[in-house]
């Protein structure tokens, strides 16, 4: 699967629809890619009463993908997932985000959603809310765009603190807040990236419960579970455009405040994340809140040497080569008839 954040898979005529992103009248259904994503940079800066983190974080879209067709059918919402086992329908991503738009929309609900899931769960790929933005892009165009782009913002904003990412239309994006201030960047040249699936998963909330208690983001003494904890808050920082403009400064930028629980609790995350650099990723981080690894590299060759050096390593992890997507174009579904 290869293509910008929400590339169009197909249309009845062979060709995209106009960037619009709406759907034709008579079209009864939507097919749209749902990319990964990974973060470059990922900060934790705060932790809020709320029990909601403040973010700043620099997305980076890739060319794996989920694949999602939309259709108008019966009454209700249907959702048939293919490729992995997600539990009940109504709690995934993409059943919340369409309960959402028909809610918000005022349409009662006949749809059946169809998933084909080719990005791993519970690695920090943002595979979920990719799912969930484009479910609510592929409504919105087949219903004839009830809802502004803002409203599917604000729908997706909480969602999750990904999706308003994969709702921006842009392949590049530095965050911060909740996930749902954005600044649209351009996108860099694609380059080779190379996943590392470890057999297990990390949810979202044991990363962020981990998070809290190596730092002092959760209260308490200088200690936690697993030693001394780090300061509360990143130190300030100026955020140049330059950061971002070419992958060697993204690299010398990149961090994830994740990495340190997550390797004290997974020692050999740290140690496939070490191969990877030695090997010639730059970056090579903690994919998001985990469980995964990347590398981004210059070039195919290099990757495919790291992939060979973490399989002799790690023989247990599951190695996706992939891609960084390239310049966005319009961030429009596809109508099918």
């Amino acid at each position: 699967m290869s293509g910008p954040v929400g590339r169009p898979l197909s249309t009845a005529a062979g060709s995209t629809t106009p960037p619009t992103g709406a759907a034709a009248p008579d079209a009864t259904a939507v097919r749209l890619a749902a990319p990964a994503k990974v973060n470059l940079r990922l900060r934790v800066l705060a932790r809020e009463a709320s029990g909601y983190h403040q973010l700043e974080t620099l997305f980076c879209a890739l060319t794996l993908a989920d694949e999602l067709a939309v259709e108008r059918a019966g009454t209700g919402i249907r959702l048939e997932v293919e490729g992995a086992a997600l539990g009940p329908p109504e709690a995934n991503l993409a059943h919340r985000a369409a309960r959402a738009f028909f809610d918000a929309a005022r349409i009662t609900p006949g749809v059946r959603i169809r998933l084909v899931k080719n990005v791993p769960a519970g690695a920090g790929l943002g595979g979920g809310s990719s799912d969930a933005a484009a479910t609510l892009r592929a409504l919105n165009a087949l219903h004839g765009t009830p809802l502004a782009h803002e409203e599917l913002l604000r729908l997706g904003t909480a969602l999750g603190s990904d999706v308003p990412f994969f709702l921006c239309g842009s392949a590049l994006a530095l965050a911060w807040g909740r996930g749902e201030r954005l600044l649209a960047l351009p996108a860099l040249p694609p380059a080779p990236v190379l996943i590392a699936m470890p057999p297990f998963e990390i949810s979202t909330a044991d990363a962020y419960r981990a998070l809290d208690d190596s730092t002092q983001l959760g209260g308490g003494g200088g200690h936690g579970a697993h030693g001394p904890r780090a300061p509360a808050c990143a130190e300030p920082a100026v955020l140049r455009p330059e950061l971002f403009a070419t992958w060697e400064a993204v690299a010398a930028a990149a961090v994830n405040d994740f990495e340190r629980p997550t390797f004290q609790r997974f020692p050999e995350l740290a140690r496939a994340k070490d191969t990877l650099a030695r090997a010639g990723a730059a970056p090579a981080l903690l994919a998001g809140s985990g469980a995964a690894l990347f590398g981004i590299f210059a070039d195919a060759r290099v990757r495919d040497g790291a992939a060979a050096a973490l399989a002799r390593l790690l023989p247990d992890l599951r190695l996706i080569r992939t891609a960084t997507a390239g310049p966005a174009g319009a961030s429009t579904a596809a109508a099918l008839g």
